[in-house]
């Protein structure tokens, strides 16, 4: 561990630093705080806003002090590794705690309910009651949404609904609401699942009553004007479709009337936008009450934010490698199989894939008070990403007549198969558009947007 490298870097969800210990209790909500969302260091012997280099006095005696402060005060019990780490003349103390198994801890005299902290960027947050009921169910492998449904019974569930979702791939027969669990046994009866409610329960608004969607336009880049808004209500698969359908329905820088088409110019790329809004739903903490989860529509960006920080465990930094754990793995698991999710993990990297094949900037990713939020700008960075095959479909649809796949394919020399994937990928990263009474229709025909 170098102290250069650390004070080097902002104080954030893993990392503080204290210039001493006079005040214990702050030091132990940080510890606790570590323990219980991600891990992290603090750092005792710098100043916090300007990174100066106090140093401690008496370093060994500071470490028995702190070793002994933990173990009092601290509850389950927690054993972070403590390291002095030498600095020019004086000393620095570390304290490196990791994710605890044993979630959630808490201050020993506050109790088990008013005593327990999370990490909410650099700011310790003490957890409400549910939580504490989070961080017990992550500790013991559960899912929120897995939990059983009791006054319930499973003619809850819209069987309708749920096989109207499923029929563009495959027909949904009664025994497979129970293997999906949508509905489980519990007390020799079947019940609905809290996923399988919020899936597809008939009485999923009374139960949920924040379970839906909020989105709106904003006119320049503050909530200060709003020119359009919905509220999106249906279930979750249907309304994923009718909030694609609003961003994109506001997306354009604008629109050119020619003498045969319109002409589109997207500024956000339908790939990027689909995987921050179906993320959101399959992540979003339902058992937060008080907001549902919120599209934004600016000027200069689009922001998409659910209810719920990360899963205990991760930061930014893994989601941006693709580390990833599902919070609700019912939701998850109908959208794995309905095509809507293609491999765990992997969202957030090919939401940033594609804005940079876009030209803009990679999206931000922040937590902001118990809420997640993905940003996605508009402004271009450079140029998009293509390599040459899609170069020269770009080139070809220079002109306003548009092109079939057909014609397409014999000036780029591929089959029309392959030549048909080249267009779908370009069409979802919104730099082709097709005009049609179908993706079926045989006279279809592609345009170059913007």
């Amino acid at each position: 561990m170098s102290v250069i490298e650390l004070i080097k870097r902002p104080e954030g969800k893993t990392l503080e630093f204290k210039r001493d210990l006079s005040s214990p209790d702050g030091v132990l909500r940080t510890i606790i705080a570590f323990a219980n969302t991600a891990g992290g260091t603090l750092l005792i012997g710098v100043e916090d806003k300007t990174h100066h280099v106090r140093g401690v006095q008496k370093p060994l005696a500071m470490e028995e002090r702190l070793a002994n402060l933990i173990s009092d005060s601290v509850l389950p019990r927690l054993l972070p590794e403590l390291e002095i780490l030498p600095w020019r003349r004086t000393h620095v103390l570390a304290i490196q705690v990791y994710p605890s198994p044993n979630r959630p801890h808490y201050l020993k005299r506050a109790g088990a309910d008013a005593g327990v902290y999370v990490r909410v960027g650099s700011t310790n947050r003490r957890a409400d009651r549910e939580m504490i009921d989070e961080l017990r169910r992550f500790a013991h492998g559960e899912a929120y949404d897995e939990q059983a449904m009791p006054e319930f019974g499973s003619e809850a569930i819209d069987f309708r609904a749920a096989s109207e979702s499923f029929a563009p791939v495959r027909k949904l027969k009664r025994p497979d609401l129970e293997t999906l669990r949508l509905v489980e046994k519990h007390q020799r009866r079947k019940v609905p699942t809290i996923g399988g409610m919020l899936l597809f329960g008939k009485d999923r608004e009374r139960c949920f009553p924040d379970a839906w969607i909020q989105a709106g336009r904003f006119r320049g880049k503050d909530k200060t004007h709003i020119a359009d808004s919905v509220e999106i209500r249906s279930y979750p698969v249907q309304a994923v479709e009718e909030a694609i359908a609003f961003v994109q329905k506001h997306a354009l820088h604008g629109i050119e009337i020619g003498a045969v088409r319109r002409k589109e110019r997207w500024n956000l790329p339908p790939a990027a936008v689909r995987e921050a809004i179906i993320n959101a739903v399959v992540h979003a903490d339902y058992g937060q009450r008080g907001a549902p989860i919120r599209i934004s529509i600016f000027d200069d960006r689009l922001e998409v934010e659910n209810p719920g920080l990360l899963p205990f465990g991760l930061t930014v930094e893994d989601l941006r490698h693709g580390i990833s754990k599902l919070r609700n793995r019912v939701i998850g698991r109908v959208f794995h199989e309905l095509g809507l999710i293609e491999q765990w993990g992997s969202g957030i990297q090919r939401m940033t894939a594609a804005c940079r094949e876009a030209g803009l900037a990679a999206p931000s990713l922040e937590e902001i008070g118990t809420r997640f939020r993905v940003t996605i700008h508009t402004a271009r960075t450079g140029a998009p990403s293509v390599d040459k095959k899609d170069q020269a479909i770009l080139d070809a649809l220079a002109g306003d007549i548009g092109l079939s796949t057909q014609e397409i394919a014999a000036i780029i020399e591929l089959s029309a198969r392959a030549t048909r994937t080249r267009l779908s990928k370009l069409v979802e990263r919104g730099l082709v558009s097709e005009v049609g009474t179908s993706p079926q229709d045989p006279k279809r025909r592609y345009f170059r947007a913007g």
